[in-house]
């Protein structure tokens, strides 16, 4: 089974300094088809006005990763990182007993663009992480790239949940196929340009959500960034 989740269907919160689009349950915003898919809990694209940012706020128990598109984001939090991400750079930040931390674009003129993506971790009360790498778009041009894992494989960031995530860049003829092991869940998110994924033709923002399927399918891209989660089904309550 694969179910298209189409950008305009997703959840939207402009407060001025930030215009945010939901795929899942946050904030006001509440859907209850769309609240997770495995452990899966938040894609937000976010855009940050110049000089803008989050103030200090405090998680737990979450793996929260972020992936900018365009500008720059400002991190510091009470593990004393104090860092700037990039396009091509993947944060982890693993909140685990708790943490505080914020998030700023210090640009005077520009909009940082981002996507902030919580996974659920495995089991709670570990002890609060941070990773960050830069994959460049080399490393993503045609293939499917690992930068998220459970076990840091291939140089990807590692989370605290057997769950990975894959980045690539697709134009015109190059291709790709992922396969999905039984039993497993498969999230596609389409960043930015068009692709056809498993014979569906995606624009930005769109995503596909897989269950019992096979494969994950990436061609005929038009300026295309994409996403894939490989993820745990669940224990269902």
């Amino acid at each position: 089974m694969i179910t298209l989740r189409p950008a305009a269907e997703r959840g939207h919160a402009n407060h001025g300094w930030l215009d945010s689009w939901h795929s899942f349950s946050f904030a006001e915003y509440f859907d209850a088809d769309h609240v997770h898919w495995g452990p899966l809990r938040v894609i937000n694209e976010d855009r940050v006005a110049a000089g803008q940012g989050f103030g200090t706020h405090g998680h737990r128990d979450m793996e929260i990763i972020s992936y900018v598109l365009e500008g720059a984001l400002g991190h510091k939090d009470s593990m004393g990182n104090i860092e700037t991400i990039t396009p091509g750079e993947v944060q982890r930040m693993s909140a685990g007993t708790g943490v505080t931390h914020s998030e700023f674009n210090y640009d005077s003129t520009g909009t940082t663009h981002f996507l902030q993506i919580w996974i659920l971790p495995e089991r709670t009360g570990i002890a609060p992480g941070y990773e960050q790498k830069r994959f460049d778009d080399s490393e993503k041009r045609g293939r499917l790239r690992l930068v998220v894992s459970p076990d840091g494989a291939d140089g990807s960031v590692s989370i605290h949940q057997d769950a990975r995530m894959y980045a690539g860049l697709f134009e015109g003829q190059e291709a790709e196929t992922l396969a999905i092991e039984p039993g497993r869940l498969a999230y596609v998110h389409l960043v930015r340009g068009t692709a056809t994924v498993n014979g569906r033709v995606l624009v930005a923002g769109d995503a596909l959500l897989y269950r019992d399927e096979a494969q994950v399918r990436i061609e005929a891209g038009q300026g295309a960034e994409v996403l894939v989660f490989d993820l745990p089904e669940l224990a269902r309550h």
